[in-house]
C-alpha cells in the first residue's frame, strides 16, 4: 500500500500534469534568459572566458530550453516503465532523438559561416547527425505504431499484476535515483564552467542516467524470467538491451563513430520489435497446438 502511494505520489498524473506545466514555462523562460545572455555578449556587455563558448552564438539559446525538455522526457521514460518492455524501450528512443537535435543545434552554433563557405568537415558531421535524427525518430514513431496497432502481451492474471507491481517499485526508485543523478551532474557541470574545464556534450547525466537504465532493464528481464520461460519474450528484451547498451556507448563516443552507433542501435531494436511481431503470431498457434496434443 505505502509502494502505490510513493508511485502516485512520484508518477501519478496529478504529478505528471503539474511537472509538464513548470517544464514548459522553465523552457520558455531558460531560453529567454539564455537569449539575453546571448545578446549581451553580442553586443559586449558581458564576457567571461570562462563562458563565452556558452554564449557566442544565437543558436546556443536552444540549448537551455531542450535540455529542460529532454529532463521532462526522461521523467516520461521511468513513468513508461510499468507498461511494458516496448513500450519503454520506445521511449528511449524519443528521448535520444531529442538528445540528438539538441546536439545538432549546438554544432550549428559552432559554425562560422562566411562569404567562402565549403563543405567542409564540420558540415558533413552534421549532414551525418540529420540523418541519424531521422533514423532514430523514425524508429520512435515505428514503435508508437506498431505497438499501438498490436500491442505485446505476455502474462495473464496474477502474474501479470506481480510483474507490474514489482516494474512499478522499481520506476519509483529510479524516480529518486533520477533527482540525484541530475542533481550530482548540474553541480558538476556548474563547478567545472567555473573552473573553465567544463564544455556543453551529451554525457553530462545522460552518460550515467543510462548505465542505470539499462541495470534496471536487466533486473526487469531477470524479473520477467520468474514469470515466463518463453524464448520468443527473452530474446525480444535481450535484443532490446543490446540496442540500449549501444546507445549508451554512443553517448560516450564521440564524432562519426557516436553517430553510426546510434543509428545501428535504432536499426537493431526497430528490427527486434518487428521481428518478435510478425513470427510470435507464427509461433503462438504451433505453440498452442502442441500443448493441446499433449
Amino acid at each position: 500500500m505505502q509502494t502505490q502511494k510513493l508511485h502516485r505520489l512520484c508518477l501519478g498524473d496529478a504529478t505528471d500534469v503539474l511537472l509538464r506545466k513548470l517544464s514548459i514555462n522553465f523552457a520558455v523562460f531558460g531560453f529567454l534568459l539564455h537569449l539575453t545572455f546571448c545578446f549581451s555578449y553580442d553586443m559586449g556587455y558581458y564576457e567571461s572566458k570562462n563562458t563565452n563558448y556558452l554564449f557566442d552564438s544565437y543558436l546556443d539559446s536552444l540549448y537551455t530550453p531542450f535540455s529542460i525538455i529532454l529532463a521532462y522526457e526522461v521523467y516520461e521514460l521511468i513513468r513508461v516503465i510499468p507498461e511494458s518492455f516496448s513500450n519503454s524501450i520506445g521511449k528511449q528512443f524519443e528521448v535520444v532523438t531529442l538528445l540528438v537535435v539538441r546536439d545538432i543545434f549546438k554544432n550549428l552554433s559552432d559554425v562560422q559561416p562566411n562569404a567562402d563557405t565549403v563543405f567542409d568537415k564540420d558540415i558533413y558531421f552534421i549532414a551525418t547527425e540529420a540523418l541519424a535524427f531521422v533514423v532514430l525518430f523514425s524508429t520512435a514513431l515505428f514503435f508508437r505504431f506498431r505497438l499501438a496497432a498490436t500491442p505485446v502481451k505476455f502474462y495473464d492474471g496474477e502474474d501479470l499484476d506481480n510483474f507490474v507491481k514489482q516494474k512499478r517499485d522499481l520506476a519509483s526508485f529510479l524516480v529518486v535515483i533520477f533527482i540525484i543523478v541530475a542533481g550530482f551532474s548540474l553541480y558538476n557541470w556548474t563547478t567545472g564552467v567555473m573552473d573553465g574545464d567544463s564544455e556543453l556534450n551529451r554525457e553530462v547525466f545522460f552518460l550515467n542516467f543510462f548505465t542505470i537504465l539499462i541495470m534496471s532493464d536487466i533486473l526487469i528481464l531477470l524479473i520477467s524470467y520468474r514469470h515466463t520461460t518463453d524464448f520468443l519474450n527473452l530474446a525480444r528484451n535481450t535484443g532490446f538491451i543490446l540496442s540500449a547498451v549501444i546507445v549508451r556507448v554512443a553517448i560516450s563516443t564521440s564524432g562519426y563513430s557516436g553517430v553510426t552507433l546510434f543509428i545501428l542501435a535504432a536499426i537493431l531494436a526497430a528490427s527486434v520489435l518487428q521481428i518478435s511481431l510478425t513470427l510470435g503470431k507464427e509461433f503462438k498457434p504451433i505453440i498452442e497446438l502442441q500443448t493441446s496434443e499433449e
